[in-house]
């Protein structure tokens, strides 16, 4: 009977120790996935994907066909990396659209072979150095708790106490920034455009991972502190992508603090969940997978998959839930087709502080290339809102900083 009973039981068994076996499957699969996801975030690029295929030039490389992409479709100007970032053009307006591609106006080649090339990338960058502006300029070494760290700095045309620090976004170098020198220095400002911890030209931290703006505040801070020693009484912060967090980061845990008289924020991250669920969720990966991947880097253990040194607060990073601890003036520039760090954040923030914050929505420019798309609105808004600052600025009250660590 034992026995019987036994066998007619097995079939059953055998289906649950099945489903178990497959549960246990999907599991380490869903948490394999999500250390990927977690370790990609953090980890600076070794080589940045070539999503455009050139398909032609003209014999005098005043014309180019790529392939039609939501990039290679933007209005405006553009910087092109091409043949694994070998070499770089700069790229102007569509000529015309066909079923083969996009024609665009070649505005220059900087260096490399745009005949020879196959694949390449549209940035926003476009100048590479301020030689490029045809202004003065001088190279700097701003002291970091981990080393020099190499700048530009770009003086205003008159003396002025007045600099406005640039931080560049996650993945590029500071060349990013040089777009926003003409109208800070018409303003009267000194631009210093910074790099900082493992960007590629900063020291590297011992972990060589990024902290999202958690760390990388430090290395803006000790810009602050190399302005105030060359006469900074007022300092603007202005940071792209990541470099928004960072500077938010810079601005409410810097012992200098108070010298800030306001902040500029290109296509920034000001909550790092939302845009992180953003990007996932493109990649079609599913909801354990994001939970999984933002417990990793919160968590002490998560190192042993990021290799971080220390866990990321996401929390602080967040500054939608933070908002009501601003108390800058801050100019938001954000893009509702962003297509990489959704603007639904940056509207979250402007509605919780429109006493504060003033919000420029552009459409159809994309991720850091709103100058690119509307160079004349851009920087207009730029223009206005400094002219207006002083008053909105004025007697920003001292705080204390958090200690700093390396």
């Amino acid at each position: 009977m034992s026995r019987q009973g036994s066998r007619r039981r097995s079939p059953l068994a055998s289906m649950l120790w099945g489903l178990l076996g497959v549960g246990v499957v999907v599991g380490v699969g869903l948490a394999t996935i999500s250390a990927l996801v977690a370790r990609t975030v953090v980890t600076p690029p070794s080589r940045r994907d070539e999503d455009i295929r050139i398909l032609g030039s003209d014999a005098e490389a005043s014309r180019i066909t790529l392939s039609a992409t939501p990039d290679s479709l933007l209005p405006g100007a553009y910087s092109l990396w091409f043949s694994g970032d070998t070499g770089h053009a700069r790229i102007g307006e569509i000529v015309s659209v066909d079923r083969r591609g996009v024609t665009r106006e070649v505005l220059g080649v900087d260096f490399g072979d745009l005949a020879t090339a196959r694949r390449g990338r549209f940035s926003g960058w476009f100048w590479l150095s301020p030689r490029d502006l045809g202004v003065p300029f001088e190279n700097v070494s701003v002291e970091t708790p981990l080393g020099p760290a190499p700048a530009w700095l770009v003086p205003a045309e008159r003396d002025s106490d007045r600099w406005v620090i640039q931080v560049h976004g996650r993945a590029v170098r500071r060349g990013e920034t040089l777009r926003a020198v003409a109208p800070f220095r018409d303003a009267g400002y000194h631009s210093l455009l910074v790099s900082y911890r493992n960007d590629g030209e900063a020291p590297r931290s011992p972990d060589h991972r990024y902290a999202l703006g958690d760390r990388e505040w430090i290395d803006v801070d000790a810009a602050m502190a190399f302005a105030i020693a060359r006469g900074a009484r007022e300092i603007v912060l202005m940071g792209w992508s990541m470099g928004g967090a960072t500077v938010l980061q810079a601005l409410t845990r810097s012992p200098r603090g108070a010298r800030v008289t306001g902040v500029v924020l290109e296509s920034p991250v000001v909550e790092w969940v939302a845009t992180l669920d953003f990007q996932a969720r493109m990649r079609r990966l599913p909801a354990p997978v994001r939970w999984g991947a933002f417990a990793i880097i919160r968590s002490r253990w998560g190192h042993l998959v990021t290799g971080l040194a220390e866990p990321l607060d996401l929390d602080r990073l967040d500054f939608v839930a933070r908002a009501a601890e601003l108390d800058r003036p801050i100019l938001l520039l954000h893009s509702v087709d962003d297509g990489f760090v959704p603007a639904t954040a940056s509207v979250a923030l402007a509605s919780a502080r429109p006493d504060i914050v003033s919000y420029e929505e552009f459409t159809q420019a994309r991720h850091t290339k709103l100058w690119n798309y509307d160079r004349t609105r851009w920087e207009d808004a730029i223009r206005n809102w400094l002219a207006a600052l002083p008053a909105a600025a004025s007697g920003p009250q001292p705080r204390t900083g958090s200690s700093q660590r390396a």
